[in-house]
């Protein structure tokens, strides 16, 4: 394996070095598709997390829509991540990478799209989680490389048949050891009156041995193309106050000021599931939104540059405990295993 194998084995990358393979020593490599269609206000995601347990690769795979209130999640046996470039399937079940993606968990559960004129992560030395990159074994590394594109395809969701040419495209992928925070949130925009225009953040607690600490990385793509990612503790620290329904962000840093204010009503969201790898077994792990409000304005020494609005936004509140007792509340089993079937 050498030194930089190992290394990357252990979830980290170097300065300059793509995030996108896979890291081969990690619990749990997920990856992340959102499709946004402002023109019918529909959205939809797709999910793979490739979980390495005890007994092998198995996924974690979800796939819903808006409007509706869709949702398919399940546990699959067979799971690949690509250790050469962005990429990961599951069986028949899913496939998607840098230029397609296919999902089907079903006859009403389809989706096939190419991604066209991708917006990729710019060249720089860090991804989405800048500098803790570069620290081993941490709990979770996020990174968003695709702020844009153009899907051509469709979708089924229940009995409907969804053209989907020409909407919108996000995507980044996450990793980490076994274990997730107490609590964590997250969120991702288009559907602006600018279509170029993308946010994107991820929050939560970070561990790797004694160090904890609690970071909150904000992305945004402005109109006309430049990319502001903020986070970075002592030099650009984002203070994320999160509820079930409210998420506000501001940072002050390097001349940028950025807010970012959005909400949902907590009984409009899905409940995903997130892994754990050693026990072969998805649990109830976080609230989801597809179609919340999000207002964002940023400045640049005092001057608006842009503010923004989308009704489309997707907003995540996750913890094991939060998402329990939200079934629990619904009238859910908590308890119930989901498990991925044998081969």
């Amino acid at each position: 394996m050498g030194l930089r194998g190992w290394y990357r084995s252990t979830g980290a990358d170097l300065p300059f070095q793509s995030p996108l393979p896979a890291h081969p020593g990690v619990a749990m490599e997920g990856y992340f598709w959102r499709i946004t269609d402002p023109a019918t206000g529909r959205v939809l995601i797709a999910l793979n997390g490739v979980n390495r347990g005890p007994d092998g690769a198995w996924a974690t795979l979800g796939f819903a829509a808006h409007p509706g209130g869709f949702l398919r999640a399940e546990a699959h046996p067979v799971a690949h991540a690509d250790l050469r470039r962005i990429g990961a399937s599951a069986g028949t079940a899913f496939d998607g990478d840098d230029r397609h993606l296919r999902v089907d968990l079903g006859p009403d559960a389809r989706l096939e799209i190419s991604i066209e004129d991708p917006v990729l992560w710019p060249q720089r030395a860090f991804g989405g989680s800048s500098v803790f990159h570069m620290v081993p074994a941490l709990n979770q590394y996020w990174h968003p490389w695709l702020l844009g594109g153009r899907a051509t395809g469709t979708a089924t969701v229940g009995d409907e048949t969804w053209n989907l040419d020409g909407a919108q495209l996000y995507a980044e992928k996450n990793w980490g050891r076994e274990g997730f925070p107490d609590s964590w949130w997250w969120g991702q925009a288009q559907g602006f009156a600018e279509p170029d225009a993308c946010v994107a953040f991820a929050g939560g607690q970070v561990h790797a041995g004694p160090l904890r600490t609690e970071v909150t990385a904000l992305v945004v793509r402005l109109p006309g193309g430049q990319v502001l990612r903020l986070g970075n503790p002592g030099t650009s620290s984002v203070r994320a106050v999160v509820t079930d329904e409210t998420w506000m962000l501001r940072t002050r840093a390097h001349g940028w000021s950025i807010d970012v204010r959005a909400q949902a009503p907590r009984a409009a969201s899905h409940i995903l599931p997130v892994p754990l790898p050693s026990e072969h077994r998805n649990v109830a792990g976080a609230l989801e939104h597809l179609a919340g409000v999000l207002e964002i304005e940023v400045r640049r020494r005092g001057r608006i540059v842009w503010e923004g609005r989308s009704a489309l936004a997707g907003l995540e509140h996750g913890g094991l405990a939060r998402a329990r007792a939200e079934l629990v509340r619904r009238g859910v089993d908590p308890d119930a295993t989901h498990a991925p079937p044998t081969l």
